[in-house]
């Protein structure tokens, strides 16, 4: 390994004293070499003692000054650039021009002479300008290539043959402890491919494969701004194919005063590898439909609900409330908004959507226009131990606010479901079913508020979700536990499904079940094995994966629609409306306030099979409560 040799060992850069002489010496050197030129290289002898005093005292003199005034001296030769270049040249210039009126005040002022000729003056000020940039450069060429270069680097291709990937390309030498080698760009611009980029070849995504293949990439650096999401997938299975890590080139914005370091290059998070390509929603109708109105979000410090609240925020809307029966997080969302949205008229409430006379006092001071109704239990292993808090807040807490918002005039009322609730098999999603089913028929008896109903699956970040866990199996080496190894998700990210929460509520006829488009379900244990390669780990060796059996009530599959739903399209591709089984309110009213009076009973086997009554096609898995669809009567 080749060692650096520095001249300062406290911080291995060389001082600025030094490189302040060093210019004084090139000024010195560029007035010597331009009084030799200007005589032709004969003998300067023409010039007499005070006039070579004058010259050189004068120039270094006003140098010295512009260099201490504006000092250039204390920027670090190693990462010399354009910034530095355009400073050095513009004080130089200063410099000149100062010495230049200084010769014509001499000539019209004093003695009609001027101190120093022009012809040493321009010629000076080319020169040492010159030489100044040149020994900066030289000696960065001179770090980065024969000093700070070890002995063995790891070879990175960069994705991206524009402008970012050049800034990329550069950030990478310039890092002090670099050990990475770039040894080629790969570029979608069939124009590109085949050129060069400081004598490094331009290749195709078709290229890709074999330079894989052919060579011990360590590193492929995404440096594309608006790659799609399709693409860096692509891109990323191929590299996890040969066990290549992916960088990803941070957004500008998020720079480090404006310049890029090879620190802020991040491995691609799973999350991004989830993603899809960003929905396109006409803002407008969100904010017509939010103008001047009242809000009340529930469930506001949560996952979805709190990101509903970022999103709410944007629009002009005349008075918010927040409420969450978490006390800590809503104290940090109301910091946060206290801190972003100044201008904007929200207030917190620490509460229970349980609690009837809360909510109805909430409701009758505040007159709320929209309702947002994000409070629910969503953890299935959880709920199927606890159905009587399960249909407390789920189905209880939903009834006392959609009763409200009919009571109190509300003109929307947006409950956030579930997939869970399709075709239910656990206690969690039967009791966000029965509190669709609720909402549905009380729309259809009360016109004058529009009941909706959205649905989607997993959000990637939720609180609970299964990225995190799995992260956080991963850094503690395992293992990691999956349920059952066919077991697959639908994913969506959250600030997606809250957009599209706001716009289903604001296209809204009232009465109607909108479920999202969700993409491709997505095997766990494929999602495992590519958290498992992206952390650098490798699968059976490192790190080992055991199946636990489906927890109860979990399913293998998560669906969108049940059996007897069909769909509906709507203006927006990724929004569509279920058609739904209908059910007589009086029906529906009658089984849900018999369910609600079993809360205070206790009995769980009760519930759940009053639950059963209300959803015929409820069929409990991996549970206690199967019994209950054996036939058998547990009571």
């Amino acid at each position: 390994m080749k060692k650096a040799i520095y001249l300062n060992n406290k911080n291995n850069t060389v001082p600025s004293w030094l490189i302040l002489l060093v210019d004084l010496f090139i000024v010195a050197c560029s007035i010597g070499l331009v009084m030799i030129l200007r005589m032709n290289f004969k003998n300067p002898a023409a010039f007499n003692y005070n006039e070579i005093m004058i010259i050189f005292g004068l120039t270094l003199g006003i140098r010295l000054i512009m260099f201490l005034a504006f000092k250039i001296h204390l920027s670090m030769l190693r990462y010399t650039g354009t910034k530095d270049i355009t400073r050095i040249f513009i004080v130089n210039l200063i410099g000149t021009v100062i010495i230049c009126i200084g010769n014509v005040f001499f000539y019209y002022a004093i003695n009609q002479k001027f101190l120093v000729p022009f012809s040493i003056v321009i010629l000076e000020f080319i020169v040492s300008t010159f030489m100044m940039i040149f020994y900066r450069l030289f000696t960065k060429i001179i770090y980065f290539e024969y000093i700070n270069t070890p002995k063995e680097k790891k070879d990175v291709v960069i994705y991206g043959a524009g402008e970012l990937g050049f800034t990329t390309k550069r950030s990478i030498y310039q890092d002090i402890s670099n050990k990475y080698n770039v040894i080629g760009f790969v570029d979608d611009d069939h124009k590109k491919v085949g050129k060069k980029i400081d004598n490094l070849t331009i290749y195709s995504f078709k290229d890709l494969k074999k330079l894989l293949e052919r060579k011990s990439i360590a590193h492929v650096i995404i440096a594309i701004k608006d790659l799609s999401l399709a693409k860096s997938s692509q891109i990323t299975e191929m590299c996890l194919e040969y066990k290549t890590k992916v960088l990803v080139v941070p957004p500008v914005d998020r720079w480090i005063n404006g310049q890029l370091s090879f620190k802020q290059i991040k491995k691609i998070k799973i999350e991004e590898f989830l993603e899809r390509d960003p929905i396109h929603l006409d803002g407008n109708v969100v904010r017509k439909d939010l103008l001047n109105k009242t809000i009340l979000i529930t469930g506001a410090a949560g996952s979805i609900g709190s990101e509903i609240v970022q999103q709410v925020m944007k629009y002009d809307f005349k008075h918010l409330i927040l409420i969450d029966n978490a006390e800590s997080p809503m104290f940090y969302l109301e910091m946060s908004l206290s801190e972003s949205c100044k201008r904007k008229s929200f207030e917190t409430f620490i509460g229970d959507v349980c609690d009837k006379t809360y909510m109805t006092n909430i409701f009758q001071k505040y007159q709320p226009d929209v309702v947002y109704h994000a409070a629910a239990y969503k953890h299935v292993p959880l709920m199927e131990k606890n159905p009587m808090q399960a249909v407390k807040v789920n189905v209880l807490g939903t009834k006392i606010l959609a009763d409200l918002s009919v009571a109190h005039g509300v003109k929307k009322f947006i409950m956030i479901s579930t997939d869970k609730a399709v075709n239910p098999t656990n206690v969690m999603g039967a009791s966000k079913r029965i509190a669709e089913i609720y909402v549905q028929t009380l729309g259809e008896k009360y016109k004058e508020c529009k009941f909706i109903t959205t649905r989607f699956g997993n959000v990637l970040g939720s609180n609970g979700s299964i990225i995190p866990i799995l992260k956080k199996q991963i850094e503690e080496g395992g293992p990691i536990t999956i349920t059952h190894p066919e077991i697959t998700r639908y994913f969506m990210t959250i600030s997606e499904a809250c957009e599209l929460v706001l716009h289903a509520g604001a296209m809204s006829n009232g009465s109607e079940i909108y479920i999202f488009d969700m993409g491709s379900s997505i095997k766990i244990l494929n999602l495992a094995k590519k958290m498992v390669l992206l952390s650098g780990l490798e699968l059976g060796k490192d790190i080992q994966i055991v199946f636990t059996g489906l927890r109860p009530g979990e399913k293998l599959h998560e669906e969108l629609l049940n059996n007897n739903e069909n769909t509906i399209v709507t203006k927006h591709q990724k929004i569509k409306i279920a058609k739904v089984i209908t059910y007589d309110f009086d029906f529906v009213k009658e089984e849900i306030n018999a369910l609600i009076q079993m809360i205070y009973q206790e009995d769980d086997f009760a519930i759940v099979k009053q639950m059963k009554k209300i959803i015929p096609e409820f069929k409990s898995q991996n549970s206690v409560y199967m019994t209950l669809d054996n036939g058998q009567d547990e009571l």
